[in-house]
């Protein structure tokens, strides 16, 4: 297979959403030069991520991890179902060389939670993040309303605290995925050597123009999100790996740039940080 052009990221190909065409949507993207990563959420889809991996040769690679979605227990939601975390589970996965990171692990304060049920998300993500420096693998992030908090927390785990519940390690490798919070945050995540990564939020939303004008190519990571948040102009439509390309291009006007160096940057921070 030859080089890709562009990476999703970010995609879950593995989701309910693509039962049924799974394999077309993701040979459609091969076939146009775009590699697919799938993410997990809880153990089914990130053990469905690996099965997709496993069935590529090459292009197709799985990021495992508990969501923070899943680790309160009482959500009744479809979705949200409780899933406790089983570490064995998840450390037997990371064991398949297509399987590149942890992920997507974080926090969601998008309902209205109680500050106990934050602390359990906070418990999750240290457990995840021992995880992730047990193997060795780099973490996509998920964070919803709650950047000020994992900021915090990220800091803890770079300069090491005794508060802890475990050993702090420096040099953490991680992205930000579905960017949604503020210029300075993003300041401060790039100066602690994290990636951010969009998706096609930013074809139809203006939030986050400044944020992409002033955050450098190199720290900068391409997703959809699938079949979330589908770009413009195809918004009506399920998201899938292919709009990927519209990220790119979005990304390449606000930055006054040609499409081809931030495909080519992109694809190589990619490369660079999953190891692939």
């Amino acid at each position: 297979m030859s080089k890709p052009i562009l990476i999703d990221t970010h995609a879950h190909i593995n989701f309910k959403d693509f039962k049924e065409d799974g394999n077309q949507v993701i040979d459609r993207a091969l076939e146009n030069g775009i590699w697919v990563i799938n993410v997990g959420a809880q153990y089914s889809t990130s053990k469905r991520a690996v099965e997709y991996a496993q069935e590529y040769k090459e292009g197709v690679y799985a990021i495992v991890g508990l969501h923070p979605s899943h680790v309160l227990e009482g959500k009744k939601e479809e979705g949200k179902e409780y899933e406790e975390l089983d570490e064995k589970k998840y450390l037997k996965l990371l064991e398949n060389e297509k399987v590149i990171g942890i992920g997507e692990i974080g926090l969601d304060y998008n309902e209205d939670i109680t500050q106990e049920q934050k602390d359990k998300q906070k418990e999750i993500l240290f457990r995840q993040i021992e995880i992730a420096q047990q193997t060795n693998k780099p973490i996509v992030f998920h964070c919803r309303k709650a950047y000020d908090d994992l900021i915090e927390l990220l800091t803890m785990f770079s300069i090491g605290c005794s508060s802890c519940p475990m050993a702090c390690a420096p040099k953490m490798k991680g992205v930000i995925h579905c960017f949604m919070g503020k210029l300075s945050q993003a300041k401060k995540l790039v100066e602690m050597g994290f990636q951010i990564s969009f998706n096609g939020l930013i074809t139809y939303a203006r939030d986050y123009d400044k944020v992409i004008k002033e955050i450098p190519l190199e720290n900068i990571l391409i997703e959809t999100d699938c079949p979330y948040l589908t770009p413009e102009p195809n918004r009506e439509e399920r998201n899938e790996p292919i709009h990927v390309r519209l990220v790119a291009e979005k990304i390449a006007e606000i930055k006054g740039m040609q499409f081809e160096e931030v495909a080519k940057q992109t694809t190589k921070n990619a490369r660079d940080f999953f190891n692939i």
